[in-house]
């Protein structure tokens, strides 16, 4: 079999993301709505705040009359307004966030007061001003567009919906996922594994990465190096909008999954991309289902899911960022000069430094959980040192922190 030259990383993502639009909109009720992203751009429905309100404790004053003396003439509390009018010679008692009285247009705070029963003078140490009023619609007024669409709700947004008079908010569907783990040495009992076997980890690790950007995860097998096998476990992902294979993508006899696809009448969009760990990666699409093929090994698949099912997923999801972030960061140890692929070294990040980790196997288990980051060396670098800027993908959120 002649084998596809490998895609650059960057021409492989674009065209991943280019087979998926994000799915339908739905409305939810405003409780549910953290993780989920806006179909349409969030709207206010009232102003915030609704009429002028004081930011400090102390005494509402005419602007007319702000040297006093006065004579207090009632009290106004967060939601328990003062029922009168302000005249010329009276100051209200005043807290944070209560109702500026009527006629009121200044504040005295609290400790530049004094105070006998009702008779109220300065104290000597300031004088009240407007500065200290939230005048109405200071944050948003009725009608204002608050967020775009594309936005993602986390617990600011949602607060910032529930203020805008939203208890429902038009949302993208989530897309349904299932997670096929496929290989004859797989065992689905960690504590009973032959020598020959290895803990089936890779679809519950692919689940968890999924897990915040779906609306179902599904888990199916492992299944059996078998070509008949595969190809009900296709079937059985239903009406997955993503199906995920873990392992068989490669080339050796046993790697079944790009036959099995295509006997499902899956098409093939692209197979093999320019990168290490990652390389067997595959794309193919059934009607609207996109299949993506990850490689057995657990870092291969941590890898390729980071930077393909998760923007996947993300841009499925209606999310206007859908590709991991980089930065910049100075090298804390030495890297050798980069191969004829783009290499993802795991690493753990720490503040501006990023020290690569020893041990860089593709089965590495133990140091894939001790990194928090991927170090991106392009196809042909240089050898680096201590203090060298190298790009880094932070792994925490998805590398959308």
């Amino acid at each position: 079999m002649s084998l596809p030259e490998p895609l650059p990383l960057a021409e492989a993502q674009a065209r991943l993301l280019g087979l998926a639009d994000p799915l339908a909109a739905e409305n939810v009720g405003i409780d549910t709505a953290v993780g989920r992203t806006l179909a349409e751009p969030l709207i206010a429905r009232r102003t915030q705040p609704a009429a002028d309100l004081s930011a400090m404790d102390g005494y509402a004053v005419r602007t007319d009359d702000l040297h006093g003396p006065w004579v207090v003439a009632g009290e106004t509390a967060a939601g328990h307004p003062f029922g009168g009018t302000l005249s010329p010679g009276e100051a209200v008692r005043i807290s944070t966030g209560a109702l500026l009285p009527v006629g009121a247009g200044a504040v005295l705070l609290q400790e530049n007061a004094a105070r006998e029963g009702d008779r109220l003078r300065l104290n000597g140490e300031g004088v009240p001003t407007p500065a200290h009023i939230r005048r109405a619609g200071f944050d948003f007024a009725a009608g204002d567009e608050l967020l775009p669409a594309g936005t993602r709700i986390g617990p600011a947004q949602l607060a910032l919906s529930i203020g805008a008079g939203r208890a429902q908010l038009a949302v993208h569907a989530l897309p349904r996922v299932a997670i096929i783990d496929s290989g004859d040495e797989l065992s689905t009992d960690p504590a009973a594994c032959a020598a020959h076997q290895i803990p089936a980890s890779n679809g519950a690790m692919l689940a968890a990465m999924a897990a915040p950007l779906a609306g179902t995860v599904t888990r199916i097998g492992p299944v059996a190096d078998r070509l008949e096998a595969l190809v009900q476990a296709l079937e059985a992902a239903g009406d997955a909008n993503v199906i995920v294979t873990s392992g068989g993508a490669s080339v050796g006899d046993h790697d079944l999954v790009r036959p099995a696809l295509e006997r499902w009448g899956a098409d093939i969009d692209f197979w093999r991309v320019a990168m290490k760990p990652g390389k067997p990666l595959l794309v193919a699409r059934k009607g609207s289902t996109l299949v993506l093929g990850l490689p057995g090994n657990p870092v291969s698949g941590y890898v390729t899911a980071f930077l393909f099912l998760l923007p996947l997923l993300r841009k499925l999801g209606g999310t206007r960022e859908s590709l991991p972030r980089a930065r910049v960061a100075a090298l804390s140890g030495t890297l050798p000069a980069g191969g004829p692929r783009l290499e993802l070294r795991r690493a753990i990040l720490s503040g501006t430094e990023v020290a690569p980790l020893p041990e860089q196997d593709s089965s590495a288990l133990r140091a894939l959980a001790s990194a928090n980051a991927l170090i991106e060396r392009p196809i042909g670098a240089p050898a680096a040192g201590p203090g060298d800027a190298v790009r880094v993908y932070p792994l925490q959120n998805g590398g959308i922190a």
